[in-house]
């Protein structure tokens, strides 16, 4: 293992995730200690990424989750200072964080995506329930972990959901709330995992259901035909390509009472916490935390 030389660890950070970001960090840490890596906790919320270059690091393991960390402004840091690093790179990361942008993108190469509007204080939240239908999902364009997203099932409700995801992002989305099986597919070298059957008795899958709460279900096998999940499984990796997308992450997808799918976002730095997903996709394909 001395190959890979002197590996920071990022984890923390200044985002809103920055609580999961700590978890997730401290579990790869702690993973690449087993395998007899040379790895270090680094909190670039603390630490000026200089220092990367002054304690003599050889490449970089990113552990953090949103704005500052996933969105691409560390990894074009680390490209300036020329040290290797995981996931995605500059561009991916940026519109992989930006959940419209994401949407623009796949909407135009015909990547199924929920009907959405653009919400602003002038917006006719009336016409927008209208035309979408209801229910919805109303979400802030650039943060993970579900913070800031409501489910709306009523029209009086959109303007308090909207005044939620405006506390963390000028850029809000209204999404067609999609009936049906919720899946995320994990991608690991290019190469998808296993599908992920989500099941949570709250409204939705929010941040206490992904993170904390027990009563949250993971289906894997997925339950689907072996070949309907391999269509599903390649139409995730044409949208996880789509985007620039590299070396790992996970598509979050819903199929509605047709079958039909509807990919909702990627994360390129998706959680590595005892709860996270793409350790259970890889778990089911026959990798241990370590190895992946």
């Amino acid at each position: 293992m001395s190959k890979f030389g002197k590996v920071a660890v990022l984890m923390g950070g200044r985002s809103a995730e920055r609580e999961i970001s700590l978890k997730s960090g401290a579990m790869v840490l702690g993973a690449l200690k087993k395998s007899g890596i040379d790895a270090h906790a680094f909190d670039p919320r603390d630490l000026g990424l200089e220092q990367l270059l002054a304690q003599h690091f050889d490449r970089v393991f990113i552990a953090l989750h949103g704005r500052f960390g996933e969105d691409g402004t560390v990894q074009g840091a680390l490209e300036y200072l020329g040290i290797p690093y995981t996931g995605s790179g500059v561009m991916a990361s940026a519109l992989a964080m930006d959940k419209w942008r994401t949407k623009l993108l796949w909407q135009a190469a015909g990547i199924p995506t929920p009907p959405y509007e653009l919400l602003s204080q002038g917006s006719d939240f009336a016409g927008v329930g209208e035309r979408l239908g209801l229910p919805l999902m109303v979400k802030p364009a650039r943060e993970g972990s579900s913070i800031g997203m409501s489910k709306v099932t009523s029209i009086e409700k959109i303007a308090t959901a909207f005044e939620l995801a405006a506390q963390y992002d000028q850029t809000i989305i209204a999404e067609r709330f999609i009936q049906g099986v919720e899946l995320t597919a994990a991608v690991l070298d290019d190469e998808p995992l296993p599908l992920i059957r989500l099941e949570t008795p709250r409204v939705f899958y929010d941040y206490q259901a992904k993170y904390f709460a027990d009563d949250t279900r993971y289906i894997c096998p997925c339950g689907l035909p072996p070949s309907q999940e391999r269509a599903v499984q390649d139409q995730a990796l044409a949208a996880f390509r789509l985007l620039g997308c590299s070396g790992w992450g996970r598509v979050d997808l819903m199929l509605d009472a047709d079958g039909r799918p509807y990919f909702l976002e990627v994360n390129t730095i998706p959680g590595m916490t005892d709860h996270s997903l793409v350790p259970m996709a890889a778990r089911a394909r026959g990798i241990s935390f370590e190895d992946l």
